[in-house]
């Protein structure tokens, strides 16, 4: 069964469900650990240049997203806590969503990947699937639950 269940998280409500989901499920198999990710859209220089205002630290706009990043996994952890969650662990990783997670799970051998259906960059009607979502459930080597 399921011994490594991977919570992706970006803040989003729908990343949060997938959170309880993934909770849910450690309760009905309790040796299973949680890894909480949260990854963050890694930007360059070029990226950076293009902004209005140049900051003196072009490495500003990567700090920011990680410690957003650092402060959504903290917030997972303490809800997965709160709701029963024994063995949970948070990461923080930087680059292409999508590719980051499938590999994170690869590295990490986990059994089960749990996402939202969109995240924070998604669109609202709710006509699409998300991006991220669709990429790590046609990507992944293990069974992917969109919630």
């Amino acid at each position: 069964m399921f011994k490594r269940i991977l919570a992706a998280v970006d803040g989003s409500k729908t990343s949060l469900k997938a959170l309880d989901k993934a909770i849910e499920l450690q309760k009905l198999i309790p040796d299973a650990e949680i890894f909480i990710l949260c990854v963050y859209k890694h930007h360059s220089l070029f990226e950076a240049s293009l902004s209005i205002g140049r900051p003196d630290d072009m490495d500003i706009p990567d700090k920011v997203l990680s410690e957003y990043a650092k402060g959504v996994v903290n917030h997972a952890k303490e809800l997965a806590r709160e709701h029963g969650a024994t063995k949970v662990r948070g990461f923080v990783k930087a680059g292409r969503p999508s590719k980051v997670i499938v590999k994170f799970a690869q590295d990490k051998e986990a059994d089960l990947i749990v996402v939202g259906t969109k995240g924070t960059n998604s669109d609202k009607d709710g006509t699409f699937l998300g991006s991220v979502s669709h990429r790590v459930a046609s990507q992944a080597k293990c069974p992917v639950l969109v919630v």
